[in-house]
């Protein structure tokens, strides 16, 4: 499913792959004549670096036919970056709702956690991605993975819609903790800071 790709920015032939862990940058990347798979990024060839910082950058920006040349030619669609944030996640964060939708009839796993202990959902709920958060909760995304998570983020940014489409009453929640996740590869904010900036994007 998904839109089909276009001829206007054709991807380019794939690197042979090495067979390892199929959620790891390195599983896309080029292989040396040797069958050891660099443990540290810092060691991978340039093109293979470039190659990956290419397909995380096709799903923030929403360059759906291309990426999806990239991942019918065998690219894993649970592949992640040194942060541990996926294509999906990406994708997600940005409000890549078509390309989230492909990722995830690839087999993208929509309940993957990056290295700071964020969800996918959580991050769609904190930048309010409606579309994005209605297709990864139909696709099974656990609305209590992360920390914080997706339910502890709405009810952090106030979002009764989101809380309602999760099915949760708030009046049956404990209390919020006092950290919400900013996005991927980024720190975190208070609930109070988030609650502000919540205010302060109402009133511009």
């Amino acid at each position: 499913m998904g839109i089909p790709a276009t001829n206007d920015q054709a991807a380019p032939p794939l690197p042979s792959t090495a067979q390892t862990d199929p959620h790891s940058a390195n599983a896309a990347m080029p292989t040396s004549a040797s069958t050891d798979t660099p443990s540290n990024p810092s060691e991978l060839p340039t093109a293979a670096l470039e190659l990956a910082a290419k397909l995380f950058d096709l799903a923030r920006e929403g360059n759906l036919p291309t990426l999806q040349q990239y991942l019918q030619a065998g690219i894993p669609p649970n592949l992640t970056n040194h942060n541990g944030d996926s294509l999906l996640m990406l994708a997600a964060y940005h409000g890549r709702t078509e390309v989230c939708r492909v990722l995830l009839d690839r087999g993208a796993d929509p309940n993957m956690i990056n290295s700071r202990g964020q969800s996918i959902l959580a991050g769609a709920v904190f930048k309010g991605h409606d579309d994005v958060i209605r297709e990864l909760h139909e696709r099974g995304a656990d609305i209590r993975q992360g920390t914080p998570d997706a339910v502890q983020t709405a009810r952090m940014f106030r979002n009764k819609p989101v809380l309602d489409l999760f099915g949760v009453d708030e009046a049956n929640e404990p209390p919020l903790p006092g950290q919400v996740p900013t996005g991927p590869g980024m720190s975190s904010t208070s609930t109070q800071e988030a609650q502000s900036q919540e205010g302060a994007g109402a009133s511009s």
